[in-house]
């Protein structure tokens, strides 16, 4: 019969704390990414930084509204913001957002060339 050492549950443990926390890391990038104003507001940051005007104009949304997408984007750690007077500019915060995006359009043109369902 097998029987783990305390040491080894300990380990077993540590490492599956370990994998939830990065699962919810993952969901929090997930439900940065499930909003299509947000997918919009990424794409627009992925051609290069941005006043925070100029996404507002470009969304059509109101200061506030831009300024909760923007909080949630920030906090899953894909835009990052800096300040200028009274200005914000905002920009991508690392290059795997914009390979991420890509990878959801090359899925979404697999789904229309296979003629799948939306679901």
């Amino acid at each position: 019969m097998y029987t783990l050492l305390p040491e080894r549950l300990d380990m077993r443990k540590k490492s599956s704390n370990n994998h939830h926390e990065l699962y919810e890391r993952q969901a929090i990038l997930c439900k940065a990414f499930a909003n299509p104003t947000r997918l919009q507001l990424i794409d627009m940051l992925t051609k290069g930084e941005r006043w925070a005007a100029e996404l507002q104009e470009g969304l059509g949304i109101s200061k506030a509204n831009l300024s909760q997408h923007l909080a949630i984007l920030k906090a899953a750690g894909l835009v990052a913001t800096r300040r200028h007077g009274k200005q914000l500019s905002c920009g991508i915060s690392m290059p795997e957002v914009k390979q991420a995006t890509a990878i959801f359009r090359n899925m979404l043109k697999s789904q229309f060339r296979e003629n799948r369902r939306w679901a």
